[in-house]
């Protein structure tokens, strides 16, 4: 039997580092220059930091190594050096602010343990403090050590770049940190407003250049190239259309690798660029498990995809983007096939949507045969399971598909009833057995449960949507 005196030991460390004997090394710390006498051998046993600093100074007449760190306050040595001696912390003493100074801190001279405390107490348990002083935590330098706090930043920042691309400290942030958040595949922006916000910030760290675009010269674009030459490369500019390609890259084509040529519709850039970087996954309201199960229900697949999804799902539409009325529907999918519809339904969070294999018609009102369509439900926090329900066999293949512009509606039999404005007048709805046309249901379930559901147009059966995507499906090359 091994009897342990872990406490034992903490509280002996501790004595010495309060009673400083025999003791090789001081540290000048802070603007006050407070110094610490304390042990080389504990330092450099218990931070990789301290073992390489240490080794790198000699000892002085007085046989003592002096090392000073004047950019760390006093407080916060304090800390980092009693849980080095003793390896006791206890966080419910400080506040969050000053538990992220010594997060860094430890950082910067690579405590392990207690940087995976700290993160973890952020991250889990204090999420709310780090959304509320998010620009604070972004302008931190090398952040990419700390790779949960960063996780963490990027997920914010992939579903809502507008908290950085749209903040006061953008132009202000570290280029490390910038290359994080432009290099993220799932980051949910265009990529010709990251072309923009990439020039608005190369041009802040060079306030010399000269506001006039025409006044520019040689050296100046060659200033900018130099200070954008790290993240040039992530940008997709094959995402890029050929309108804001004239638009937007022409003028500065002198910071590029190669000429863009004004004949296509995409800059001819270097071939490793276009081959090794990939489309930007663009879901917002759902997420690459879902975009699988979606695509396996496609393929009618038994076992359901789990990685590497077959399909790309290009976004045609966005509500907030493009507008909430069915009419803009139907101008951005007319003559486009293989189409998914999925709707945040207002208030419950419910995911709805519907597959069209077959093109939408935006001048004309008919029903459109698809047999291959399919309604659902996916699931999240507050929806136990996914639903799928497929055309109905036994009843009118041919009618599954209401494609009526001049009504501004777009019907998955009455099963799913897309109308008017999606946002505002609750106006969409889901409905049971016959629907307005005097026919059955067109699909094979509800994908909505029974509170929600009704014969006709109810409080239950009617309601708005919070936001819409709408993607075209293809087959990855």
């Amino acid at each position: 039997m091994t009897t342990q005196f872990y406490e034992r030991l903490s509280n002996d460390l501790t004595r010495l580092l309060e009673n400083s004997i025999d003791y090789n090394v001081t540290i000048e710390v802070g603007e006050n220059k407070q110094i610490y006498k304390l042990h080389s051998y504990i330092l450099q046993s218990r931070s990789s930091y301290f073992y390489k600093k240490l080794n790198e100074i000699s000892f002085n007449e007085n046989h003592i190594k002096v090392l000073k760190m004047p950019d760390i306050s006093i407080k916060i040595f304090d800390i980092i050096i009693k849980y080095i001696y003793g390896g006791i912390i206890s966080l419910e003493n400080f506040q969050n602010s000053v538990l992220f100074e010594l997060l860094i801190a430890s950082n910067e001279l690579n405590l392990d343990k207690l940087i995976e405390l700290l993160q973890t107490h952020f991250v889990v348990n204090n999420a709310s403090w780090l959304k509320l002083n998010f620009s604070w935590v972004c302008r931190i330098k090398n952040l990419k050590n700390l790779n949960s706090l960063l996780e963490f930043c990027n997920n914010i920042i992939a579903k809502h770049p507008d908290t950085i691309f749209g903040s006061d400290i953008f132009l202000t942030l570290p280029e490390d940190t910038l290359i994080s958040i432009i290099k993220k595949d799932d980051l949910q922006l265009e990529e010709s407003k990251i072309w923009q916000y990439l020039i608005q910030w190369g041009k802040a760290q060079n306030p010399t250049l000269p506001t006039n675009l025409d006044e520019w010269t040689s050296d100046d674009f060659l200033t900018l190239k130099t200070t954008l030459k790290n993240c040039l490369p992530h940008i997709r500019y094959f995402s890029i259309s050929s309108e804001d390609v004239f638009k937007m890259i022409l003028p500065y084509q002198q910071i590029l690798e190669s000429e863009v040529n004004n004949k296509q519709t995409s800059p001819t850039l270097p071939r490793k660029i276009n081959k090794i970087i990939p489309t930007r996954s663009t879901l917002n309201i759902i997420t690459d498990k879902h975009a699988l199960k979606i695509s396996s229900w496609i393929d009618r697949r038994s076992t359901k995809y789990t990685k590497n999804n077959p399909y790309e799902f290009k976004l045609l539409v966005r509500g907030s983007r493009d507008g909430f009325d069915v009419g803009t529907i139907y101008k951005n999918c007319d003559k486009i096939s293989s189409i998914v519809i999925v709707l945040k339904v207002k208030d419950t969070g419910e995911i709805l949507g519907g597959y069209i294999p077959c093109e939408l018609d935006k001048d004309k009102n008919k029903w459109i045969y698809s047999p291959d369509s399919f309604i659902f439900s996916l699931k999240t926090a507050n929806i136990k399971k996914s639903i799928l329900s497929r055309v109905s066999k036994s009843h009118h293949t041919d009618h599954a598909i209401a494609n009526f512009p001049q009504h501004s509606t777009i019907f998955f039999g009455n099963n799913l009833c897309l109308v008017g404005n999606l946002k505002n007048g609750k106006k969409c709805c889901c409905l049971q057995n016959k629907d307005i046309y005097d026919s059955y249901d067109k699909f094979e379930k509800p994908i909505r449960s029974e509170k929600f559901l009704d014969k006709i147009l109810s409080e239950n059966s009617v309601f708005n949507v919070e936001e819409y995507e709408i993607f075209q499906v293809s087959k990855k090359k």
